[in-house]
């Protein structure tokens, strides 16, 4: 997950009213966090690398070279730098971290394991089904 923009950019720094006139614009950091399990295991994600700037980039790059999958998600990426490195992954940011997993392993074609969760072969257009 990387974050190369800030999410005010683009705004009109003069239409807010709030914002004081001498204050000088803050400079956009990258922030970048990888995350990684063991092969073949049910456990959490865990953080791998996490950082900003230069090191966030650096981490993007090694990505790439790795043809590793990149997503951005600039709140997430912000989360998961706070984690301590090696640790797992916070409760408030599973469902993300699904998502982005689910987004992994369909662009490579990979079975998904959350299918082995939910029972193989269950319409996804029916997830829940009520109980009479």
């Amino acid at each position: 997950m990387s974050s190369p923009t800030d999410p005010d950019a683009g705004k009109n720094d003069k239409a807010d009213p709030l914002r004081p006139l001498n204050a000088a614009p803050r400079p956009v950091r990258a922030v970048a966090a990888a995350l990684g399990r063991p092969e073949n295991s049910a456990a959490v994600p865990k953080v791998l690398a996490a950082g900003r700037g230069k090191i966030a980039e650096n981490i993007v790059q090694t990505a790439f070279a790795h043809d590793i999958r990149v997503r951005e998600d600039g709140p997430l990426a912000e989360m998961l730098v706070a984690v301590e490195l090696d640790s797992p992954i916070p409760t408030e940011a599973f469902m993300a971290v699904a998502e982005i997993l689910y987004y992994v392993y369909k662009a490579n074609g990979a079975p998904n394991p959350f299918d082995a969760a939910f029972g193989k072969g269950q319409d996804e257009a029916q997830p829940f089904q009520e109980v009479p």
